[in-house]
Formats: structure tokens, C-alpha cells, sequence
């Protein structure tokens, strides 16, 4: 095993090009020290990946940068050689703007009404709004970045890596500044590999106009397609700052995790050839499927790939009942075929793509968010027995390795992979025979990745049946022994065991040949 690098090369040599300097910058919440002077040092021109674990501190960083959360004293930072203060809003107008995960954006409205929301519209004299010259100025305002897009229909309508650039170009959109600093927060956490290189293509197209980026990403990968220098946070520290070069994706890792890790994990999982089958679909047609069967064994972990508009999440989501208007039939276990259903299928929980909006009750606390789907069992009486669910969620706590304070913690304090831990945990409790997954590790660090690999494929072990539909072919490559990728609607490919690599389902999934 590779010895845990620990201390690298720091960036020391820059403070006469620095754009940005962060020193020593603190931010303690009641009973957590979220920061812990943490440093960053951002060179004009530089893409600047800032890498850590869920809950290291990224976000934290970047809510001070954006002026939602105020530093703890002794924190500094420095613009251009010259020393700033941090709640100081007027800097930020002039030389900073923050794409969230969340990317704020109002998929009702069109691409012109959420560029204007943020920079305003186009009025002729009568003070009334110029429609055309506020679309001719979106149109001219996206074509920069090389994205087609019907600026006039709705955005729930755009595929997310044209929403992403909307965001991006909606940010920028009253700022002609060739010195500004763009934080971007996991801006492909959930797009497919063709769609991350376009996002990609538009960062670097930002970089030569003279921009200087902080992107935060859990994609290596990509830190090493595109960065120029990194930092590592863990624990609220900065535990290293240095060149891309200087580190290998191994050693990154580690220094993410702060121990040996495998960044070639791969579950192990055999199926056997006489496993019951545990899920079977037919003739599944609905907005983008066009006629699909699949089967899924007992123990076998099957993935599920495909551009957007391919019918990929679809499926996931039609299995598991959670999509309405899909035709075709389904069967569980030893259950006769029945219509796929348009509400959640009783014996199939789902692990939905986007656990803020479809899973998580962020009122709710810990205890009250993992018991949900099991409260029937946990009467006594015909009353709720705190005593049985406090047990039930003290046991799955410890299965699933939550890291919580406490079951009465809000959920919404918690860290992306904690949640994500939390929404699994809810619907492994209901002892399934089959589970479906959608992008289970979106917003996760590559530690949480593993611990979420191995326990689901612990379970395949026992003879869970799994589906798993993900945008990330680095889940698919991890954790199935079967995948397979979907065009227009139809399975386009199948592949098991040693086939399935990154270049033959990009192939597959793009439609063409190796």
C-alpha cells in the first residue's frame, strides 16, 4: 500500500500575482468549528480547485466568501494586495460572483427572465421592458459560451448542463470586469460525462478572458482535466495547498480522507446463475422510454446509463412507481405482472436523484427523517414507541456510519454524505428485496462514496437486487456487475464483468461505435 502522503509543496511563491488571499479564516457555530484557519491563495487567471470530505468545510468557505456567513475575529483577507473586510458587500459587487449547487435559478421562467432577474431588463424610454432586445441580448449572452437554447420556453424544459451555464451566464451578466473572481460549488455534480466536458469547455473560456475561478468539486477527474493549482481542506483546515502536478489522484484522496484509499474500488459481488429473479419489467414506455424490458437477479447490482432525454432516470424512477404516465408492466419477487404504478411501489423504496427536494424533510431531525418509512412497525399499543424507534435508529446509525451529534439533530446541519447516508438508511430499514438508486453519490466525498459502495453491495451480498441509475460512470464502474445504456428510449448496449469500462459505455451511451 502506498504511504499516506501527509505534507506537500504550498504555493509560496505567488503573493507579488495573488488575485485573492484568505489567511487564517474561522467560523465556530454553537458547539462546531466549522472553519479553522483556513487559507487560499488565488493567482489571477487560475482555476483553483478547493477538494475535502462532506463536511471539511467547503461550504462554510464559501458562504463567507459570498457574505452569508461572517468570519470569527482574527480572520483576514487581502484583494489585490490590499487588506478587505470580509463583510464589506461592496467588494463583492465589483470583483466577485458565487454559483451555488443550488443554482437559484426559476424553472418556470425562461432563460431571459432569470438573466434579467439578476442584471435587469432592457426598458425603452417609456421605462416599458424591450422583449426583443432582452432575448437578442440572452441570445448573444449564451452563444459566448457555445450553448443552443430556446431562451424563451421554460427552464425546466433545459438539460442541466444548459441550466448550469444560464446560472453561470446570469452571474456574469451585469459584470465586464476582466479581473473578477467566479466560485462555482459543484457545478457538475449531477451531469453526464458529454455534458461535463461542454461545462468544462465554458470554464476555460471564462479563464482566458482573464477570470480567476475557485472550483469545488468531489470529480478528481476533473480537478486534474482543468485546475491549475489545488487546496485540501479536512476538518475545517487547510491541510495542503499546491500545483495539480505536484499530486497524483491517489495521494489527493488521501489527503482528503487522511488515511490510505483506494481510488480503483471496485464492490466485489458474483451472482449466482441460479439467483431468483427478483425484479422484472416489459414494455416500459413513457416520455423517453420506448419499449423497455430488464430483469434483476437476487444479489446483482445493475446500472443504468444514458445522455439526458434517454429515458435512463426514467426507467429508475418508473420501477420504483415515483413517475406518473409510464405504461407497462412490472413484477416483484414472487408477485403476478401488474401496471407500472404512478405511486410509490410498496416494495420498492427509492433513492431519488435529488435528496433535498425528494427525500429529506430538512424540518424534521435525524431520528424523525430515518424512522419514516417504518413507523408502522415501531407501535406499541397502537402509539409511536420512542423507545423502539430510538433503538431501530441508534442500530442503522451505526450501520450506515452517520456521523450526527445526536438522533435530535436537524438533518439540514448535517453534510451531504450524511444525509445521503440517512435517505439509504431509510430505505434499507423497510428490508427490501429490491432497491432502487438514483445518482447515489451526487455531492459526495470520495471517503462517503466507499462506505456507500461497500454497503450496498454488503446487501447484494445477502441478496438485495439492485438498480442504479447515475450521470457518474465512476458509481457504475464501482459498484455493478451488470450495466446497461440507453438511447432514444431502447437499451443501446449490455455489459458485464470486465466489459464494463468507462469507454464502452461513453460509446454506448453516445451512440457510437469503438
Amino acid at each position: 500500500m502506498e504511504r499516506v502522503v501527509t505534507t506537500l509543496p504550498t504555493l509560496d511563491n505567488r503573493t507579488d500575482h495573488c488575485v485573492l488571499e484568505l489567511n487564517s479564516i474561522s467560523k465556530t457555530f454553537p458547539g462546531t468549528v466549522a472553519l479553522d484557519r483556513a487559507s487560499l491563495s488565488l493567482a489571477k487567471g487560475e482555476i483553483h480547485a478547493v477538494v475535502g470530505q462532506n463536511g471539511s468545510g467547503k461550504s462554510t468557505l464559501v458562504k463567507v466568501l459570498a457574505g452569508y456567513h461572517s468570519p470569527d475575529p482574527g480572520s483576514t483577507a487581502r484583494l489585490d494586495q490590499q487588506e478587505i473586510d470580509l463583510q464589506d458587500p461592496s467588494w463583492r459587487r465589483e470583483r466577485l460572483r458565487v454559483v451555488h449547487q443550488d443554482l437559484g435559478l426559476v424553472l418556470e421562467l425562461s432563460a431571459t427572465d432569470n438573466i434579467a432577474l439578476r442584471a435587469g431588463f432592457a426598458t425603452r424610454a417609456t421605462g416599458a421592458i424591450d422583449w426583443r432586445r432582452q432575448r437578442v441580448h440572452t441570445e448573444e449572452m449564451l452563444e459566448r459560451f457555445g450553448v443552443e437554447l430556446d431562451v424563451g420556453a421554460p427552464l425546466g424544459e433545459a438539460t442541466p448542463v444548459q441550466r448550469t451555464i444560464v446560472a453561470i451566464a446570469a452571474a456574469l451578466a451585469d459584470w465586464d470586469s476582466d479581473s473578477g473572481i467566479l466560485v462555482l460549488d459543484e457545478p457538475t455534480a449531477v451531469l453526464p460525462p458529454p455534458q461535463v466536458d461542454k461545462l468544462l469547455a465554458t470554464v476555460d473560456i471564462l479563464r482566458k478572458r482573464g477570470l480567476s475561478v475557485i472550483y469545488i468539486s468531489h470529480r478528481l477527474d476533473e480537478i486534474f482535466r482543468m485546475a491549475d493549482s489545488v487546496t485540501v481542506l479536512r476538518g475545517g483546515r487547510t491541510v495542503a495547498s499546491c500545483a495539480v502536478t505536484d499530486v497524483t489522484p491517489r495521494s489527493l484522496a488521501e489527503l482528503m480522507v487522511g488515511r490510505a484509499i483506494d481510488t480503483d474500488y471496485r464492490a466485489r459481488t458474483d451472482v449466482r446463475a441460479d439467483a431468483a429473479v427478483s425484479l422484472k419489467a416489459r414494455g416500459l414506455k413513457g416520455k423517453f422510454l420506448d419499449g423497455v424490458d430488464l430483469e434483476v437477479r437476487a444479489g446483482e447490482i445493475v446500472g443504468i446509463a444514458g445522455l439526458p432525454g434517454s429515458g435512463s432516470e426514467e426507467l429508475a424512477y418508473a420501477i420504483a412507481g415515483a413517475v406518473p404516465g409510464v405504461q407497462g408492466e412490472v413484477s416483484v419477487g414472487d408477485e403476478d405482472w401488474a401496471p407500472v404504478r404512478s405511486s410509490p411501489h410498496p416494495a420498492v423504496p427509492i433513492v431519488p436523484a435529488d435528496r433535498a427536494t425528494e427525500a429529506l424533510f430538512e424540518d424534521f431531525d435525524v431520528r424523525e427523517n430515518m424512522s419514516l418509512s417504518i413507523i408502522g412497525r415501531l407501535r406499541r399499543g397502537g402509539f409511536l414507541s420512542r423507545r423502539r424507534e430510538q433503538r431501530s435508529v441508534q442500530e442503522w446509525i451505526e450501520q450506515t456510519a452517520v456521523k450526527t451529534s445526536s438522533q435530535d439533530a436537524q438533518v439540514a446541519t448535517l453534510s451531504g454524505g450524511n444525509q445521503q447516508k440517512i435517505v439509504i438508511a431509510r430505505c434499507l430499514a423497510r428490508d427490501p428485496k429490491v432497491l432502487v438508486m438514483c445518482e447515489p453519490t451526487a455531492g459526495v466525498d470520495i471517503g462517503t462514496r466507499q462506505v456507500i459502495y461497500e454497503l450496498i453491495a454488503a446487501r447484494a451480498r445477502e441478496g438485495l437486487a439492485v438498480v442504479v441509475s447515475s450521470t457518474d460512470l465512476g458509481d457504475l464502474l464501482a459498484m455493478c456487475s451488470r450495466v446497461i445504456t440507453l438511447v432514444d428510449g431502447r437499451i443501446s448496449g449490455q455489459f458485464t464483468g470486465d466489459l464494463i469500462t468507462e469507454e464502452s459505455m461513453l460509446h454506448s451511451i453516445e451512440g457510437t461505435r469503438q
